[in-house]
């Protein structure tokens, strides 16, 4: 589990085409080398992986073609920034909501403002998870805990404003409109609306039995 409190960025080294997988060489923020073993969880871009090697600054992961199908980390060449989160601790402090790290799917970005003015982040969220994002709610994008502003439920866009710390601590400045975000959802509003609309339908065809 991770907190969406991006503990800094790193940068992609390597890029190695594997049998079903790629292998990705990052080098993290140094202190969150600190103490990282093989077969840690780490999220990358807001997407769990496990780390299969580490030599010197460079931590390797293995990202299935499957992981690849449903998030944005194969659009990155070697030099990308990506966010970057160790997993939480037991006792330790939760100032963002519970994240997966189980990627939802990608969103494409319709909006953005890191320079002056006001700071925001708009994208379009498909239509199968749109059921799921309310207003002040939680939303992880590229692993980033964020809260949203607005929301289109017939365009799909939500927006999230930006305060300068989060463009600092996180790659989000680096993106146009256009690029690909991996985004979650927040698990607990899912689990309420999914039981919810299934308590209805239950109910309903009991009212409709002969």
């Amino acid at each position: 589990m991770f907190s969406g409190i991006v503990g800094g960025t790193g940068t992609l080294v390597e890029k190695v085409a594997g049998d079903g997988c790629i292998t990705i060489g990052l080098r993290p923020p140094a202190p969150l080398l600190e103490d990282l073993a093989i077969g840690a969880s780490v999220a990358v871009d807001g997407v769990c992986l496990t780390a299969t090697s580490i030599e010197g600054d460079v931590v390797r992961f293995d990202v299935s073609d499957g992981t690849l199908a449903i998030t944005a980390l194969g659009d990155h060449a070697p030099g990308a920034t990506l966010n970057v989160e160790r997993s939480l601790r037991q006792g330790a402090e939760n100032g963002g909501h519970v994240v997966t790290g189980h990627v939802s799917g990608t969103a494409p970005i319709t909006g953005i403002n890191t320079g002056s003015g006001p700071l925001f982040l708009r994208v379009a969220i498909p239509e199968p998870h749109r059921r799921y994002i309310f207003v002040r709610g939680y939303l992880a994008l590229n692993g980033a805990s964020l809260t949203v502003a607005a929301f289109d439920g017939e365009t799909g866009e939500a927006s999230v404003n930006l305060i300068p710390e989060t463009i600092r601590q996180t790659s989000l400045a680096a993106y146009r409109v256009g690029d690909r975000l991996n985004y979650e959802i927040e698990l607990q509003t899912q689990i309420m609306v999914d039981t919810i609309e299934r308590c209805i339908r239950q109910s309903l065809s009991r009212v409709a039995a002969p």
